[in-house]
């Protein structure tokens, strides 16, 4: 397709690994971090030594701290921060975007004290602005060097979500769209809730068949919520439900499973964030979800049990235990 200038905001692990993709796509790529130091390191070195050693960045990708010059002539956004960053950093673009832009979003989470969606969030900030969610299963260490995944562009506006396909797509980046843009983004969120409940299962001990149930009862729950809200059930069934629930709860790439292993260990809660040394999205996310799923009335006892352990202290193997002997019930698709 034809070059289009993009912006990455966020120099982390995933925002570098996006622009190794989008330079290797033909386009022209700058990346915006707001630590000059950072900054330096990526244009000096050609590599974030810090986050993704050892993987080198084409020499047509440059890196800026300056908002202002990251997203001069840009015609496409793509948002690889934190999600609690997303609404501060958004207020710091907007005297630069323009409604012709496209932005995207690998983030992946809920805002913590609404409970919103990351596009709920980006519209009220930016009224009107063409977005797309993107999710799935993908580690930004496999991505960098070109090892194949498959993920999802979600919007309302179909010609945005067929647009950032055109960008995205490549032969190691195979991109599908969906309208489903509620279940795309809960979706991409709620497994790192079941991921951080996995790394906890692993750092107890547990085997194969633990974290097979707590899978797929995760799904049960997360798509429970989903529907609740509005989304399409079968959304949980393709690469932004079980597919990034399945690689988020098995890789040690996962931060998410790494620091629910130190959990599950017997580190705390912040003893494990340092430990991990990047963010754990799942933490916040468990107290949003928790919160939407009261909310709703939707029963989700994995979220809940998650809630206990990081926020109240509770015994991870006391919250096996709890979760084992619930009151006896049926499998049903949504129940």
């Amino acid at each position: 397709m034809k070059q289009a200038n993009i912006t990455i905001i966020g120099a982390g692990s995933m925002g570098t690994a996006l622009s190794i993709l989008l330079s290797n796509n033909g386009h022209k790529v700058k990346i915006w971090t707001p630590f000059s130091r950072e900054a330096d390191m990526i244009n000096e070195t050609r590599e974030q030594v810090e986050k993704l050693p050892g993987v080198k960045i084409p020499g047509n990708v440059s890196c800026t701290s300056d908002m202002e010059e990251a997203l001069q002539g840009a015609k496409v956004v793509v948002l690889a921060i934190p999600a609690q960053t997303i609404r501060p950093t958004i207020k710091k673009m907007l005297k630069y975007v323009s409604r012709e832009m496209l932005v995207t979003c690998f983030s992946k989470g809920l805002e913590e004290n609404s409970g919103l969606r990351l596009s709920e969030v980006v519209l009220q900030e930016m009224p009107g602005i063409r977005y797309v969610a993107l999710s799935g299963p993908c580690h930004a260490e496999e991505l960098a060097v070109g090892i194949p995944t498959a993920y999802v562009a979600a919007s309302d506006d179909e010609q945005a979500a067929e647009r950032a396909q055109d960008i995205f797509m490549s032969p190691v980046f195979r991109v599908y769209t969906n309208r489903d843009i509620i279940g795309v983004e809960l979706g991409g969120a709620l497994k790192n809730v079941i991921a951080l409940c996995a790394g906890i299962s692993d750092g107890l001990g547990y085997g194969d068949n633990t974290k097979a149930a707590l899978i797929t009862r995760g799904i049960a729950e997360i798509t429970r919520l989903g529907v609740a809200l509005g989304a399409n059930p079968h959304t949980f069934s393709g690469l932004a439900g079980i597919g990034d629930l399945v690689v988020t709860c098995t890789s040690m790439h996962s931060r998410n499973r790494r620091a629910g292993i130190l959990i599950g260990k017997g580190k705390s809660v912040d003893e494990a964030i340092s430990e991990v040394k990047m963010v754990v999205e799942g933490i916040s996310t468990a107290k949003a979800a928790y919160s939407l799923a009261r909310r709703e009335n939707v029963t989700m006892p994995i979220t809940l049990e998650a809630n206990e352990v990081l926020f109240y202290g509770k015994n991870p193997r006391d919250a096996v235990m709890d979760l084992m002997m619930r009151d006896k019930t049926c499998e049903i698709v949504l129940a």
